[in-house]
């Protein structure tokens, strides 16, 4: 991939190859697609299909020089390889949601890699690739900052680590954010991604980084996001499992302009208020108070009428209520 000295955009596009047709020309309505979106900033990665299927969408984000895609395969089958006029090489990273992703080299044998795992590696050896009903998604970077790290080797490995949970964290920021960069802006998420990539190769993530704690602070959301019912959530939970210190953690929040438990506490109260809106079967005001961790229903009401200005009975009445008012 030929990468620019001083690209100063980021944003979004997206590819289909999804559509009837023949191998190569599904293969080449999507490249056409990414390059005429992405132009030659950003040009696609050298692949050649093989003699079984390309069947692919993608969504693609894009920060300074990195490409953050969310890759969609119905059937892939082909090589992946690094040719001369690509100019400087890349990493390329896959993050697998669904199913599975096969690569093979020659010597190396065969790396499935399914669901909940990663693979990375630098381009360089040709890359044999096959992906069925699977759903992924891909980082692409420039290499030089991280060669001395990989070499020419496939690395895998699952993504419940506190280091990939951090880079993914920041992944999430980035798609959130990307329309809305400037220049800067996207430069330094670029080299966020880097520090973070480094951070999942070196088996450790230097959580006190400034430009890092967003990153921190997203991956911290996510979990407490997946576990807002646990009576065990709390800032030295979340700091235990993303693996820095409780410190580090705040100062992260600190940087997003809100605080651990607050974050914890508005998500709560935002799920009781879309329980309330449930027209059968709403739980009452003691139940859910307790499935979402407050002290009692005292404590619940009165920091559900902070919020919304409403105890949850009259939020519940005023919801369901003909004519009434929408629910904020």
């Amino acid at each position: 991939m030929t990468v620019p000295d001083e690209p100063d955009s980021s944003g979004t596009s997206a590819a289909d190859a999804t559509a009837p047709g023949t191998v190569q020309a599904r293969f080449g309505r999507f490249w056409r697609g990414w390059e005429e979106q992405l132009g030659q900033e950003h040009p696609a990665p050298d692949f050649t299909p093989g003699s079984g299927d390309f069947r692919i969408s993608a969504r693609a984000v894009t920060a300074h020089d990195a490409v953050i895609a969310d890759v969609r395969s119905e059937s892939l089958t082909g090589t992946h390889t690094n040719s001369l006029h690509q100019g400087d090489e890349q990493v390329v990273m896959h993050v697998i949601r669904h199913n599975a992703w096969r690569f093979a080299r020659p010597r190396e044998g065969d790396h499935t890699v399914p669901a909940g795992h990663f693979m990375l590696q630098r381009n360089g050896p040709p890359t044999f690739e096959e992906a069925r009903r699977t759903t992924a998604t891909v980082l692409l970077l420039p290499a030089s900052p991280l060669s001395h790290l990989i070499r020419d080797r496939l690395i895998t490995g699952p993504t419940s680590s506190a280091e990939v949970r951090l880079l993914l964290g920041h992944l999430n920021l980035v798609d959130q954010t990307a329309q809305d960069l400037t220049g800067t802006g996207a430069l330094a998420a670029r080299n966020a991604l880097l520090a973070l990539v480094e951070g999942v190769l070196r088996q450790q993530a230097d959580g006190t980084e400034p430009h890092l704690g967003p990153a921190l602070a997203q991956a911290a959301k996510d979990l407490a996001d997946s576990r807002l019912a646990d009576p065990d959530l709390s800032p030295s939970m979340l700091a235990r499992e993303l693996s820095v210190s409780v410190r580090t953690l705040h100062r992260a929040f600190a940087a997003v302009e809100e605080s651990v438990a607050g974050y914890i506490r508005r998500r709560r109260l935002e799920q009781a208020r879309l329980e309330l809106l449930t027209p059968v079967g709403r739980p009452s005001v003691a139940e859910l108070a307790a499935h979402w961790q407050f002290a009692d229903s005292s404590h619940f009401i009165r920091a559900f009428k902070s919020r919304y200005g409403r105890t949850p009975a009259e939020f519940a009445r005023t919801a369901t209520r003909p004519g009434g008012s929408p629910a904020q």
